[in-house]
C-alpha cells in the first residue's frame, strides 16, 4: 500500500462565517482549502441581498467573540455590514489565498484504505484531502414553493435568497408569497414602491418589538475606548439572544419565558394593527418559540396601509398572469417574489452534497432513514475523518456564532490530538455516539417543541421524523462541553501505511 497524495490536508466546504471561523480556528493547526460554490464570501449574507435584509439579533451577538467590531451603524446591522464583516474577517486572518471560488463540491467518498476523502468538483476537477468539515449553512440553498403553475408565471419571478437588484418595483402589483423572516423584512422595505402589494401567508409569525437605533458617533467611540465597554454590550446582548430562544424554547417547562413573551406579542400586535379582522389573521394559534420568531417595528403597521392586502387563503396555483386562490379568486400580478425559505433538514442540503463514508453508506440516506442525528452535532460513526458545524443536535438556537466557535474548538480538538498521535483516521465510536442522542432526546419533555402548541406552525425545525434536531442545552452548557468532551470517545487509527 503506498501513502496518498494529499492535495491539502483538511477541506473546508463554504466560505460563510462557518468556514470562516473553522478556518481561523485551523490556521494554527493544519494545511486548508476552503471551497465555495459562489463568488464570494459570506455564505447567507453573499445570496440574502434583498431589500430590508438585516440579522435578527444584536450585533453585539452576531460577531466572533475574538474579533469584535465597534463601528455596527445600528444595533441589528443590516446585511451589507455582515457582508463587509466577512470579507474583513477573511482578510484579517489572511484566508483569501486559501479560498476556491466557485468550486462546488458534488461528490465526496471516504477511501477506508488510505483514510482519505477523495472530492469531485463542479467542472470534474478532483482533490484528495484528509479531512473533510462540512460548513454550508442552512440560509444558502432556496426552497421553491410546491406550487401548482409556478414556473408558468409569465412576470417576473424572484426569490428572496437571489434577489435581482435590477428589478423596479415602482408601480408595480407585487405578492409576496411567504411571511417568514425573509418576508417580515421585505415586505416593508417595498411596500412604498408598488402600486399594490399582496402578501400570502399560510401561517402566521410570532412578531415581536425589535429593540433597534442606529448607533451614534459616541456609542461606537465608548466600544471602541472605553474598557470593558465591549464585554458589557455582549454580555446584554447575550443575555437577551439566550431567553428570547434558547431559554424559552428548550426550558419551557422550567422557566415561562415563553408565555410572557407571548403575552407581549399578542400585545405588540394590538398595538400595531388596526383592522380586528386582519390583527385576527395575524395572530399566531401555534406556541411562542415552535418556529423562529421574528422581530421588526415595521412589518404589522405594514398591513394598515390601504394599498396592501393580506391573504390568507390557500393558494390553488399560479397562473401566467397572477395568483388564483382555492375560492376561485385571480389575484393579478406583475411580480411575485417568493419568500419560502431555505432547505434546512432535508436530503439535498443535510449535506448539500453526497458524502459516502466507511461501505459506501451515503449519510444523507443514513440519515433520512435513522433520523438526524450527530455526536456533539459534529460527527456520525461510520464518516471518519468528517466533521460539520451545523449538524443535527449541534445548534441551540442562540447566535450561529457561538455555534461556530464551539464546533471550531471540537474539530481542532480531535485534529490536534490526530496529529500527536500520527492517526490518520478520527472517527466517533457508536457507542459514545448513540450516548449523547439518547440524551438529547431524553430532554423532550422540557422543549416547547413537545408540548402539544405547536400544532400547525409549519415550523422548519421539525424533520420529516417529527423530530426537532436542535440541541436542548444553553450556549453555556455548550461551550463548556465544546472544551471538555471526552476525546477517548473517538478512534484515533493509522494506516498500514
Amino acid at each position: 500500500m503506498t501513502t496518498p497524495t494529499l492535495d491539502h490536508e483538511v477541506a473546508v466546504v463554504g466560505a460563510g462565517f462557518s468556514g470562516i471561523g473553522v478556518a481561523i480556528a485551523l490556521g494554527r493547526a493544519g494545511i486548508f482549502v476552503i471551497l465555495e460554490d459562489g463568488d464570494g464570501v459570506g455564505g447567507a449574507w453573499h445570496w440574502n441581498t434583498y431589500p430590508g435584509v438585516a440579522v435578527d439579533i444584536p450585533s453585539f451577538s452576531y460577531q466572533f467573540s475574538f474579533a469584535q467590531r465597534s463601528d455596527w451603524s445600528r444595533v441589528y446591522a443590516p446585511g451589507a455590514e455582515l457582508k463587509g464583516y466577512a470579507e474583513d474577517c477573511v482578510d484579517t486572518y489572511g484566508l483569501r489565498p486559501k479560498i476556491r471560488f466557485d468550486s462546488r463540491v458534488t461528490d465526496a467518498e471516504f477511501d477506508e484504505d488510505l483514510h482519505v476523502w477523495r472530492l469531485t468538483l463542479r467542472g470534474g476537477d478532483t482533490l484528495t484531502v484528509r479531512h473533510l468539515v462540512g460548513a454550508t449553512g442552512v440560509l444558502t440553498q432556496p426552497k421553491p414553493p410546491a406550487i401548482p403553475g409556478v414556473d408558468d408565471f409569465a412576470g417576473t419571478a424572484v426569490h428572496t435568497a437571489r434577489w435581482d437588484h435590477d428589478l423596479d418595483l415602482t408601480g408595480q402589483r407585487v405578492a409576496v408569497i411567504g411571511t417568514g423572516a425573509s418576508a417580515v423584512q421585505l415586505i416593508p422595505s417595498i411596500a412604498e414602491q408598488v402600486e399594490h402589494l399582496t402578501v400570502f401567508q399560510r401561517t402566521p409569525i410570532w412578531c415581536l418589538p425589535k429593540f433597534d437605533a442606529p448607533l451614534p458617533a459616541a456609542a461606537r467611540t465608548a466600544l471602541r475606548r472605553v474598557p470593558g465597554a465591549k464585554a458589557v454590550a455582549r454580555l446584554l446582548s447575550q443575555s437577551y439572544v439566550e431567553a428570547t430562544f434558547p431559554l424559552a424554547a428548550h426550558f419551557s417547562t422550567i422557566l415561562p419565558v415563553a408565555k410572557i413573551g407571548a403575552r407581549g406579542g399578542r400585545a405588540f400586535l394590538a398595538q400595531q394593527v388596526h383592522d380586528p379582522v386582519v390583527r385576527e389573521k395575524l395572530t399566531p394559534q401555534y406556541g411562542l418559540g415552535c418556529k423562529r420568531p421574528s422581530f421588526s417595528n415595521e412589518y404589522l403597521a405594514t398591513f394598515n396601509r390601504p394599498d396592501v392586502a393580506l391573504e390568507t387563503t390557500p393558494i390553488a396555483e399560479i397562473t401566467a398572469t397572477g395568483v388564483t386562490t382555492t375560492d376561485g379568486v385571480e389575484h393579478p400580478v406583475d411580480v411575485l417574489v417568493l419568500a419560502t425559505g431555505f432547505q434546512v433538514f432535508e436530503v439535498g442540503n443535510m449535506p448539500p452534497f453526497p458524502v459516502r463514508g466507511r461501505g459506501g453508506v451515503n449519510l444523507g440516506q443514513w440519515w433520512e432513514q435513522n433520523r438526524y442525528q450527530a455526536y456533539e452535532g459534529a460527527t456520525v460513526p461510520g464518516f471518519p475523518n468528517f466533521f460539520t458545524v451545523l449538524g443535527p443536535y449541534g445548534y441551540n438556537g442562540s447566535s450561529y456564532f457561538t455555534l461556530i466557535e464551539n464546533q471550531a474548538r471540537h474539530i481542532v480538538r480531535c485534529l490536534v490530538r490526530a496529529r500527536a498521535e500520527q492517526a490518520t483516521a478520527v472517527e466517533i465510536s457508536a457507542a459514545a455516539h448513540d450516548r449523547y442522542f439518547t440524551k438529547m432526546l431524553a430532554r423532550r419533555p422540557r422543549q416547547i417543541f413537545f408540548q402539544g402548541t405547536c400544532g400547525g406552525s409549519n415550523s422548519y425545525y421539525f424533520d420529516a421524523h417529527g423530530d426537532v434536531p436542535l440541541r436542548p442545552s444553553s450556549t453555556l452548557e455548550v461551550a463548556w462541553r465544546s472544551a471538555h468532551f471526552d476525546l477517548d470517545d473517538y478512534r484515533f487509527e493509522q494506516t498500514p501505511a
